[in-house]
């Protein structure tokens, strides 16, 4: 179960860039559940998804010697639906496709270079470490994605 959890149904294995796979499989997962279910459940589902992201890094790299491996991409799950959340209050429906393919590559983006305290956060080595680089990018991209909606 935390093999499963930590790497997104496996999702993680997936080469090569396996943070870039699970960020597109975050942006199918997330789309399915804000339509399904709605833009709360999908912040509500994310919220447990980077708790439990936290204690299956945890369990996953205990006694490691690599804090973040790879196949860990619970991390670009979370981030990547923080990064979508401005779109799914913003649009009743899907919204335009060219949004959403900005929302995915400005998180890329801010998970690969790491500004600021978007790399402090990476290079604390632990389990939280882990999770809260990739929840600071999503930060970062969403912030941009709800300004971008803002003018338009």
């Amino acid at each position: 179960m935390i093999r499963f959890i930590a790497t997104v149904a496996y999702v993680g294995y997936m080469r090569p860039a396996s943070g870039t796979w699970g960020s597109l499989a975050a942006v199918l997962l997330g789309g399915l559940v804000w339509w399904l279910l709605g833009p709360v459940w999908l912040v509500l589902l994310t919220i447990l998804a980077a708790a439990a992201g936290v204690w299956a890094t945890a369990e996953m790299i205990r006694g490691a010697s690599d804090h973040d491996p790879s196949e860990i991409v619970i991390d670009e799950l979370a981030g990547q639906w923080i990064a979508l959340w401005p779109l799914a209050f913003a649009y009743a429906g899907w919204p335009p496709l060219w949004q959403v393919g900005l929302a995915f590559l400005l998180f890329r983006l801010f998970d690969v270079l790491k500004p600021g305290p978007i790399g402090w956060a990476d290079r604390r080595g632990d389990a939280l470490g882990v999770m809260l680089d990739d929840l600071l990018a999503g930060l970062a991209a969403g912030l941009i994605m709800a300004g971008l909606i803002w003018i338009t």
